[in-house]
């Protein structure tokens, strides 16, 4: 009996050595696919730059990172989707101005993003860009506006949804200038060009990535960006602010998660990113989307969201705007 108790104790005590020296789950992350939520449609700028990182990632973590495009309400179908899943780093979110735009642009959202979410990593920072049809008898930001003044609300622009920065910039550019235009809004910037080659739609202020490949094309005239200065990767281009002084619209792109997302997971992947952020080629291929790398911890990322929420509801106060 007693020797029986013996073996019954030494097995217990081994059970128990080989449990606690088994890691824990999030030490082997991933070990399957992740699943990455992207609010626009495929080959608009988030989705391109969502790839460019999603390959990078599979590459190096050895597991899959799957681009699933929710576009629609400006991005928050995305949201939603991310935020109601498991906390176990399997879906992440891809972060953009429309997330911080749409905290007060809609009245009615089923979460709240800063509380939901927590903050994962930066990827890069980019400008927007003026782009308008080739119709447009404009070649200049001044005779643009000039244009618009002479033909009030019979000039629309195209936006890659409610709450995108896409739109945000036309409506603070309208407020700036008194231009009268109608917005139309798309379910993403790739649908839109379409319509805004054909002069259906006259422009829009779509991220740099894609309005910058429409430009080198040909199928559309670029005449400003919306950084408060000329952007690097596009010297030529003039910033708005040169005609419309104050005029400033800087994006960022990066990733989050949902609220309880463990942090050994979120270390993994901020590690990742700012590896691949370090990587000539990667950095090479973001600077053709006209992107600057911006790695930081998630700390600090969390911090550029929140900033970056309160300086867009001021600018939603002061263009007068909202979605139920």
């Amino acid at each position: 009996m007693l020797r029986i108790l013996r073996n019954s104790v030494f097995g217990l005590a081994v059970l128990i050595g080989l449990f606690s020296a088994t890691p824990p789950a999030s030490a082997a992350y991933p070990d399957r696919p992740v699943h990455w939520m992207i609010g626009f449609a495929a080959g608009g700028p988030v989705d391109i730059v969502a790839r460019i990182m999603a390959q990078w990632l599979s590459d190096r973590l050895g597991q899959q990172f799957i681009v699933e495009n929710r576009a629609g309400s400006g991005g928050n179908i995305a949201a939603a989707a991310a935020i109601n899943a498991p906390a176990d780093g399997y879906t992440l979110l891809f972060v953009a101005p429309n997330n911080a735009i749409s905290t007060s642009l809609y009245k009615k959202l089923p979460y709240d993003f800063l509380r939901d979410t927590v903050p994962v990593a930066s990827i890069m920072q980019l400008t927007n860009m003026l782009v308008v049809s080739n119709a447009m008898p404009v070649k200049t930001v001044q005779e643009f506006i000039d244009y618009c003044k002479a033909n009030p609300g019979k000039i629309s622009f195209a936006s890659s949804g409610n709450g995108t920065s896409v739109h945000m910039s036309a409506e603070l550019f309208k407020v700036m200038t008194k231009c009268d235009m109608v917005h139309v809004p798309y379910r993403g910037s790739a649908i839109a060009f379409p319509d805004i080659i054909s002069n259906k739609v006259q422009l829009i202020f779509d991220n740099l990535p894609s309005a910058l490949e429409q430009a080198k094309g040909g199928n559309v005239r670029a005449l400003g960006v919306t950084s408060p200065q000329r952007w690097p990767g596009v010297p030529d281009v003039p910033a708005i602010a040169e005609i419309v002084p104050g005029f400033e619209s800087v994006g960022f792109y990066g990733i989050s998660a949902p609220k309880g997302t463990p942090g050994e997971v979120v270390e993994i992947l901020n590690k990742a990113v700012g590896e691949a952020l370090k990587d000539p080629k990667l950095v090479a291929r973001l600077a053709e989307t006209g992107g600057i790398p911006k790695p930081m911890t998630p700390a600090e990322f969390g911090k550029l969201v929140a900033d970056e929420t309160e300086k867009w509801r001021k600018v939603v106060e002061f263009a007068g705007v909202s979605v139920d």
